[in-house]
Order: C-alpha cells, then structure tokens, then sequence
C-alpha cells in the first residue's frame, strides 16, 4: 500500500517538471525574440546601444504595422511578466492535479494562463493606441521614447504615485499570495481555469501597468528597461520585503520625476 502514494508523487513530480519546463521555454523564447527586435527592422540590442535623442524616420500607422507592434508588446509583456507567474501557475498545476488525478496538470495550467495571458493581451491593445496617439501628436519619437521632459517627468510621477497607492498594495497582495488567491478565487473545470488565469491577469494589471507605462519613458525597446522592469516585477512579488520595495521605487520615481520638472522650468527660466 505504501508503494501508491510513492508512485503518486513521482507522477506529480514529473508532470510538475514538465509545466516548469514548458513555462521556462515560452519565456526564454519571448526573450530571445524580443532582442531580435520582435519583428522591427533592428535588433532591440541595437536600439539599446543607439542615442535616445538619435534622429529617426518616423513610422508609417498602417494595419499591418499595428498588428506588428501589437505583437511586439505582447511577446513583450509574456516575457516580462511570466516568470513573476510562474510561481502562481506552479502551484495551480498541482492542485489542479490533485483535484483532477485523471488529467495532465499542463492542460488546465495552459489554460489558467492563457486567461492570464489574455488580461496582458488587452494592455498590449491600449498601449499600441497609446503609442499611435503619442507619435502622432509628436511626444513620442521614432525610437519610442518621450520627446519631452514634461511628458516623461508626468509619467514618472505618476507611475512612482501609483507604487502607494492602495490598489496597488490590494493587487500586489494577490499576486504575492498564489495559495490564498487560489483558496478564494478556485472554479472547477477548464472554463473556470481561464477565468481564474484572467483574475489573476487583471490584479497583476493593477499591480504593474504603471510600471509597464515607463517603456515610453525610458524605451520601449530598451532592453535595459526591459530588463529592469522585468526583475523590479518579480523582486515586488517575491522578496519578503516586496511591499517595501514597491514603496521605495515610488519614491525615486516621484523624485526623479520632480526633478526633471525643475530641471525643465530652470531651462524655460534661462531661455527667457
């Protein structure tokens, strides 16, 4: 009798790894293709290693051009925001696999993130919009970066203001928490698998859009930013101390931002 709880955890274990090792591959994946340059004429590398105030020739909005930089900030945000879910989509694997022995933990865990995935799908919507909107109205230059200190100081601040704001310790609290989210949130079969991926997705969205929104600050294809805003996500999520964390980046960020403000009014100042 002792031998079929035994046989249980090797099974659970492997199918374990498995979702582990999916998860790993669609992220390394979304990676390597955004420094490919995720569809653009240049590699996100060269675009990083480029002067942000480097003349470029502006875009031409077409369908088809939308479409592309659609998928560029969703492989983007699948890159960014996928390893901060692992450990939620991990732990959803087993109890998914406890609660339905006769079936693969990878299809409900496909499907949970899939729901997650789609929550990010929708911002990768408003931030191409975001992005048409701002380059057509000339704050938002062809290397996808602000073209103003007033712009980029606003985002800054505002994006350092969300980092206390209570929603965002409500929507973090979530997202560092998978047992708990799980144990309120739980619904039986695969339709109930998305709307819990989609949930999650959208407190991860209360918790993190702000941040997301610094790309147009600092380059959307900087990989530098990227990089950064990646782990400062996963820092939030799983360090003891993320709370914290989030409020001591809001409070470089608001000083970053006042002090282009001032930096910005003392040129004005100087002209007159």
């Amino acid at each position: 009798m002792k031998l079929l709880p035994s046989m249980l955890e090797k099974v659970l274990h492997r199918d374990r790894v498995i979702v582990g090792v999916g998860l790993l591959s669609v992220i390394a994946l979304s990676w390597f293709w955004v420094a490919l340059g995720a569809g653009m004429d240049m590699s996100a590398v060269e675009v990083t290693r480029m002067p942000r105030d480097m003349v470029m020739t502006p875009a031409i909005w077409t369908a088809g051009y939308a479409a592309l930089m659609l998928l560029m900030w969703f492989v983007m945000m699948v890159a960014m925001m996928l390893p901060s879910a692992t450990p939620m989509l991990l732990i959803f694997a087993r109890v998914s696999q406890r609660e339905r022995a006769a079936e693969r933990p990878w299809v409900s865990t496909g499907i949970f993130a899939s729901g997650y995935l789609a929550a990010w799908a929708c911002f990768s919507a408003g931030a191409v919009a975001m992005q048409w909107g701002l380059e057509k109205s000339g704050l938002l230059s062809a290397m996808m970066v602000t073209t103003t200190a007033w712009l980029g100081a606003a985002i800054l601040i505002a994006a350092g203001l969300w980092q206390f704001s209570p929603i965002k310790h409500a929507c973090l609290r979530q997202c560092r928490s998978p047992v708990s989210f799980l144990a309120a949130h739980w619904r039986v079969g695969r339709g109930g698998a998305f709307r819990m991926g989609l949930t999650h997705g959208a407190y991860c969205l209360g918790c993190c859009s702000f941040l997301m929104a610094l790309l147009f600050f600092g380059g959307v294809m900087n990989l530098w930013w990227v990089g950064g805003l990646a782990a400062l996500v996963l820092l939030e999520k799983t360090l003891p101390i993320g709370h914290w964390l989030a409020y001591a980046v809001g409070g470089a960020l608001v000083v970053w931002g006042v002090c282009l403000v001032a930096s910005a009014s003392k040129h004005v100042f100087d002209l007159l």
